[in-house]
């Protein structure tokens, strides 16, 4: 085996990398669909198999099962090399069909075509170059999963216990707009609080009415006044609802509530104050809980994850993206629960992308091949 074998085979495919991606744009894969995610899982689970990749499914009753596959010589008891990623989306039944694959000006567009179909279609590819030619100095280990998009509630277990067993993880998120990749992101929690009020006609009863609107008003602009941008601390009431009716004092209303944090010595001190706003009745009589959905920790670079990324933009340097760096992101990921148990790791090395969650989601689609060869030549190095 030859490093020119794994990139020159890796570039020979780009027309197959396409037509997966193509596949799996175009089954909708929404974070509590599952059997689209399935359906997806499904697909790659068929790549494995028509290249002789031995793959297991980790059954989910509730979200997408967990797909792994793993590329290692017989015996082999090394820690493997974990390439990592995601494949439901934010979108909703019947967004593929609305929107299907489609390439324009050298830009492929799509429910999810970027984050983060690309990447793993990307890391199939790499570890199928290694399966075909040999030449990895550890085990590779492939982990596609199901739920990311609504903070891995599933998915977190795996990814840890996977992380904890692998020398060094690559998690394919889309390659940043300017090309870069990521090595460092916010941690957020996602939080939901309710309120209880009381109703009464508006008209002729308000004053025996509690307003659980009013109270979440008030919660709405003490929990903004939370965010401090100098410090990266974010804090979002990002939907809201309740009341019976215009005409009724609301007995009901409650909000989704987004953190996001830089720093993970801040997640206690505002936690604490989000807990004591929501315990607080601003309008007296009303009554609240708040329950945390979904988390990510923070990306956070140690100087095994730094030396990790040193010998990835070697790699990519070798494929020609001589300009590329390592870039903060205040978007969050699963990338975070691998750097969290101690495990080195690098994100954003997917294909290059941008506008995720929206309908201008775009691919860089010629930024497929040198993306996946920069993967390979990290892996390469060891």
């Amino acid at each position: 085996m030859s490093e020119a074998q794994i990139t020159d085979w890796l570039a020979s495919q780009k027309q197959a990398m396409i037509d997966l991606l193509r596949d799996v744009v175009n089954i909708d894969s929404g974070s509590y669909d599952k059997e689209g995610v399935d359906a997806v899982g499904a697909r790659f689970e068929r790549h494995f198999a028509e290249h002789g990749i031995p793959c297991r499914r980790e059954a989910d009753g509730t979200f997408g099962d967990a797909i792994h596959a793993e590329v290692a010589k017989p015996g082999s008891n090394e820690k493997p090399v974990l390439l990592m990623g995601h494949r439901d989306t934010v979108f909703g039944k019947g967004e593929a069909g609305r929107r299907p694959f489609t390439i324009l000006d050298g830009r492929a567009y799509g429910p999810g075509v970027s984050d983060m179909k690309s990447g793993l279609v990307m890391n199939v590819f790499v570890a199928t170059a290694f399966h075909k030619f040999g030449g990895s100095p550890h085990p590779i280990k492939v982990l596609i999963t199901s739920d990311e998009e609504i903070g891995s509630p599933s998915s977190r277990p795996v990814i840890e216990r996977e992380g904890r067993a692998a020398r060094a993880v690559f998690n394919s998120e889309p390659g940043r707009p300017t090309g870069n990749v990521v090595t460092g992101r916010k941690g957020g929690i996602f939080m939901h609080m309710t309120i209880t009020g009381k109703a009464a006609h508006s008209g002729a009863n308000f004053k025996a009415g509690i307003s659980a609107i009013g109270e979440l008003a008030h919660k709405i602009v003490q929990i903004h006044a939370l965010t401090d941008l100098d410090k990266g601390i974010t804090l979002n009431v990002g939907l809201v609802s309740g009341g019976q009716s215009v005409n009724t004092t609301a007995p009901h209303a409650e909000g989704q509530i987004d953190l996001r944090y830089v720093d993970p010595a801040d997640r206690a001190r505002i936690m604490a104050a989000i807990e004591n706003i929501v315990a607080t009745s601003y309008v007296p009589g009303t009554s609240a809980t708040l329950t945390i959905k979904g988390e990510f920790v923070p990306v956070v670079q140690s100087a095994e994850s730094k030396a990790l990324f040193e010998g990835y933009q070697a790699g990519a340097r070798k494929v020609g993206l001589t300009t590329l760096q390592g870039e903060f992101s205040g978007g969050c990921a699963d990338s975070g629960f691998t750097a969290a148990v101690g495990t080195p790791t690098i994100c954003g090395l997917g294909p290059v992308g941008g506008l995720a969650h929206t309908p201008e989601e775009y691919l860089e689609i010629d930024s497929i091949v040198p993306r996946a060869q920069a993967l390979a030549l990290a892996i390469l190095r060891g």
